[in-house]
């Protein structure tokens, strides 16, 4: 199947349902849905857009809207990558890295002096993914932000931002 032809879309509320049913899907198969996250996932607009944060979706010719990722303002500079998810049958296609990257470019024309995530060291996959992108552990971001996610036990900062 080819996957070089994954497009990118800007957030619309036609799209939300893909923010809610993909990164549903990745939570509850390895953890559980905490208030934060429903919160988030049934109010994009209000929780993510309105104070000033962007959500992307990955459209696959064949497969349709396989993933999606967010970036959340988090006041003062300090941007949060967050709810970034790929359906499961479309995880062998390359998505995320190519979401990522996507997501990674548009960060660095916002004006934002740093751009963090919270993730949890059973995904070891995304971790590695994070890595190679140019995100490092922070203990820093771990005391600061950690604590909004039970499941986080892993903070990193991307250095290719204010760092």
């Amino acid at each position: 199947m080819p996957h070089h032809d994954i497009e990118f879309l800007p957030f619309s509320p036609e799209l939300a349902r893909y923010f809610e049913s993909i990164n549903r899907q990745w939570i509850e198969a390895m953890f559980v849905m905490e208030q934060a996250d429903q919160e988030m996932l049934s109010q994009p607009q209000r929780k993510v857009i309105e104070p000033g944060g962007r959500i992307w979706f990955a459209r696959h010719p064949q497969l349709g809207i396989v993933g999606t990722c967010a970036l959340m303002n988090k006041g003062q500079g300090a941007y949060e990558l967050t709810k970034m998810g790929v359906l499961a049958e479309a995880r062998s296609l390359k998505v995320g890295e190519k979401l990522l990257r996507y997501v990674l470019e548009q960060a660095k024309s916002m004006s934002m002096e740093c751009l963090f995530l919270l993730t949890n060291e059973r995904c070891e996959a995304a971790i590695h993914l994070y890595e190679k992108n140019g995100f490092e552990h922070c203990a820093d971001i771990m005391q600061r932000f950690g604590k909004a996610y039970k499941r986080c036990d892993v903070a990193m900062r991307y250095r290719g931002i204010g760092a």
